[in-house]
C-alpha cells in the first residue's frame, strides 16, 4: 500500500525510534506502537534480554501497556504499528486483543507469523482477522536491523 496518512507515517517513525533506543540497549531493534482514536495509548520496545522475559517482546509490551490503559484486554478500534513484521506469539497475541489493524514495517523472514512464513492475524480460521497492511518504512527499519546484526557480528 502506498497511500500512507501522515499520521501512519508519524506512528511507525516513532516505532523506528523506539527501535534505535532498543538497539541501544543491546536488545534486537523492534518498536511498537499502539495506537486509538489518534493518540497513542502505550508503546514498547524489545526487552526480553533487560528483563529475562522471553515474551518481552515490542509488540506484547504495548499490548500490555494498552489493555493497563483503557482497563480491558480488549484493544478493540486499535492499530499497531510495529518496526518488524511480529512472531507467532506476538501475532497470537494481537489476534487475542481483537486488534483492528497491524502496520508492520519490514518482514521478518525467519519468524515473521503475518506474512513470510504464517498468516495468522488475518486467517480465516481465527475468530478475528486484524486488517494488515506492511512495507511502511521498510527500508528503514531493514538497515537499521542490519546495522545492529553487522555490529554484534563485528563483535565476536
Amino acid at each position: 500500500m502506498s497511500n500512507w496518512s501522515d499520521a501512519d507515517v508519524r506512528f511507525m517513525t516513532l516505532a523506528l525510534e523506539l527501535a534505535q533506543q532498543a538497539a541501544t540497549e543491546n536488545e534486537v531493534p523492534v518498536g511498537a506502537v499502539l495506537v486509538q482514536n489518534d493518540e497513542v495509548l502505550s508503546t514498547g520496545t524489545n526487552r526480553p534480554i533487560a528483563l529475562q522475559d522471553p515474551t518481552a517482546h515490542a509488540e506484547m509490551e504495548a499490548i500490555r501497556g494498552g489493555c493497563r490503559s483503557v482497563k480491558n484486554y480488549r484493544l478493540t478500534g486499535s492499530t499497531l504499528y510495529v518496526s518488524l513484521e511480529p512472531c507467532l506469539m506476538c501475532a497470537g497475541a494481537i489476534v487475542n486483543a481483537r486488534i483492528n489493524r497491524l502496520v508492520f514495517a519490514a518482514r521478518d523472514l525467519r519468524f515473521g507469523a503475518i506474512r513470510s512464513r504464517f498468516r495468522v492475524a488475518d486467517s480465516d480460521l481465527m475468530n478475528h482477522r486484524a486488517k494488515v497492511e506492511e512495507g511502511l518504512l521498510a527500508a528503514d527499519a531493514g538497515a537499521l536491523l542490519q546495522a545492529f546484526f553487522a555490529q554484534r557480528r563485528s563483535m565476536k
